[in-house]
């Protein structure tokens, strides 16, 4: 069991199965880099088991505490997505970039406390920093109050 094994395990975190697409793209890519395999992930969203664990606008039907547990599934979510195309978890060294999507009500200001969620999650399971953008929108899919993007560096 390499470092990101045992720190899911530490932190009492498992990694759920890759979440089945609602639409037409694939979960993640893998791209060859100058610094080894990038691992792209196409937005996760809060699933568990097929369902939404919350779903509504952050500040109306959500609160930025369910939002911040949201975003915390969805970051699990793109770990197994990456962690599918890298050849498993432990061939992830590291995130580069967490992009955060928020279903947010028009007066919603707290988008980057919400994003907290996925790079707290993230945060537990790698040594180093990444950069981040937390981002309002209007609505998303199937009425999730948040989203996921991640780019992770794995080995080649």
């Amino acid at each position: 069991m390499s470092e990101v094994s045992k720190r899911l395990e530490q932190a009492g975190m498992l990694l759920p199965a890759v979440a089945t697409p609602v639409a037409a793209y694939t979960p993640a890519i893998a791209l060859e880099g100058a610094g080894g395999l990038v691992v792209r992930t196409s937005g996760q969203i809060p699933v568990v088991d097929g369902e939404l664990v919350a779903t509504g606008l952050v500040g109306a039907e959500v609160s930025p505490q369910d939002a911040y547990r949201a975003a915390q599934v969805c970051a699990l979510n793109a770990l197994a997505a990456g962690a599918e195309v890298a050849g498993g978890v432990d061939q992830l060294e590291r995130v580069l970039k967490v992009t955060v999507f928020v279903a947010s009500s028009p007066t919603f200001t707290g988008q980057a406390s919400v994003a907290n969620g996925a790079s707290d999650t993230f945060g537990k399971l790698f040594d180093q920093p990444h950069i981040r953008s937390a981002v309002g929108v209007a609505a998303l899919p199937l009425g999730a109050p948040c989203e996921v993007e991640v780019e992770f560096l794995a080995r080649s």
